[in-house]
């Protein structure tokens, strides 16, 4: 009987969780839980100088936040790397003496010298055969052999590369710390890791991470490089230039389903329709099928997902959805009352306040382009007095007081938009917005008259 397979993914707690680790963590995910075996979080904290205990809690929210959560009975973890410093300095015993690794005492100033003098680029092992024991100031370097190391990739295929070109690389400071690729590998082996799934920026090291799993006498993981994600002019997404961080998108009120489906789209399709539930794609994703091309993260797209998902919520959970975003002065009413009548026009949650503010407002501000446009027709001011009149005894409903409006609109020889535009602006301050009809009904036929006589009072009708 075959061992369940073990995936991991391993951040580093240096700032805000970036939404192309949200992407890897969930091909883990899925691999892991379509396969009956487990996804393990290993926190790689030994950048002391840059690891806050904030970022790491951001790690572990983001993720649950994703669906990815410690109450899953695939999820192990965080485990942390910090935890494991004895057994990375152990491997690199072992390494040493069995003749895999050699102390050098070069400083990176003399082997740019003696590079330059010689011609070649980097370090070119000049230590190799010299002998040095452990010391003040020595580096040890592993002992790259000759030939080729090829590199199994479930999305790339086989990828060879030439020893010849990978110099003797450092796997432990002058400092007496172990650089990233041994701690990486240890903790690996450690953890019983059995597949490596992480972005393809990561595969100029994996030679070389290869060649220490060989070198301590395992057999190295299953290897996939996931394409990069990119922006709008193809270049890496960057945390400097870009927005990256999934916790934004979460506050900005991204729902987490369309997050979770946008991101599985990046790099592999679920099919004919990409909309599709967490249960279907985690079934249907297969490493075998990921695009090897850079995969471009529209935040434009995204919208579209998230307008989607918006519009399956039922308008109760959607209500729901919507209140953290409120203002706290206000209440639950008129707000739930008028989302059946935005949800149509909501890309994300935090869109919603904007579009029923006026509802709230007890004099709405009116800025001087809607006036002057609604008001500047010579039937602007007529019209709006009919209405004024019609809409105090007429039923109270969004179908009669449109019909109402319908009437008019006859009489004076416009079209419904245009008949409309003058009572929208006086009663929501606004041009554009929800259905007008659907608000005022909201609104009650007091506020709505008030409104409509206060314009008509500023027009001095």
């Amino acid at each position: 009987m075959s061992t369940p397979p073990r995936y991991r993914f391993a951040p580093s707690p240096t700032g805000f969780f970036h939404v192309g680790g949200a992407r890897t963590a969930l091909f883990n995910w899925a691999l892991a839980r379509s396969t009956g075996g487990t996804f393990v979080l290993r926190i790689e904290d030994t950048d002391e100088a840059r690891n806050k205990p904030e970022w790491t809690q951001g790690i572990i929210d983001s993720l649950a936040w994703i669906g990815i959560s410690a109450d899953d009975p695939h999820f192990e973890g965080p485990l942390f790397q910090s935890a494991y410093a004895d057994a990375h300095l152990a491997a690199a015993q072992r390494l040493y003496e069995g003749g895999h690794a050699y102390y050098c005492e070069m400083t990176p100033d003399e082997i740019q010298t003696l590079a330059k003098a010689e011609g070649v680029t980097g370090y070119a092992g000049w230590s190799r055969d010299l002998g040095l024991g452990p010391g003040a100031g020595r580096v040890l370097r592993f002992r790259v052999p000759d030939g080729a190391t090829v590199v199994r990739d479930q999305v790339r295929g086989e990828v060879e590369f030439d020893n010849s070109v990978i110099e003797d690389f450092v796997l432990v400071r002058s400092n007496g710390t172990p650089v990233f690729l041994l701690a990486n590998v240890v903790d690996d082996m450690s953890m019983g890791i059995t597949n490596v799934v992480r972005a393809e920026e990561h595969l100029p090291n994996t030679p070389k991470q290869q060649l220490i799993w060989q070198a301590l006498g395992h057999a190295p993981p299953v290897w996939a490089h996931v394409p990069v994600l990119v922006n709008e002019q193809r270049k890496k997404l960057s945390k400097r230039r870009d927005k990256v961080a999934l916790e934004q998108y979460r506050d900005e009120g991204y729902l987490a389903d369309a997050m979770v489906n946008y991101l599985m789209t990046l790099g592999w399709s679920p099919g004919e329709q990409e909309i599709q539930p967490w249960s279907v794609m985690e079934q249907a994703f297969r490493l075998e099928d990921v695009n090897l091309s850079p995969a471009f993260f529209d935040i434009k797209k995204l919208g579209a997902f998230n307008g989607a998902y918006i519009r399956m919520m039922n308008n109760d959970d959607l209500g729901d959805a919507c209140l953290p975003w409120l203002p706290e002065s206000w209440g639950p009413e008129p707000f739930r009352s008028m989302v059946p009548f935005i949800r149509e026009r909501l890309k994300t949650l935090a869109e919603a306040p904007d579009a029923v503010d006026f509802m709230y407002a007890s004099d709405p501000e009116i800025d001087d382009a809607s006036w002057d446009k609604a008001f500047a027709p010579d039937y602007a001011l007529p019209l709006l007095r009919h209405v004024a009149e019609a809409y105090v005894v007429c039923d109270w409903d969004h179908a009669t007081l449109k019909a109402v409006m319908e009437e008019l609109m006859e009489r004076f020889e416009v079209k419904l938009g245009k008949a409309s535009a003058a009572t929208r602006v006086a009663v929501t301050g606004r041009s554009v917005g929800p259905p007008l009809f659907e608000a005022l009904e909201v609104m009650g036929r007091d506020e709505s008259l008030r409104r409509l006589h206060a314009a008509l009072n500023r027009l001095g009708g």
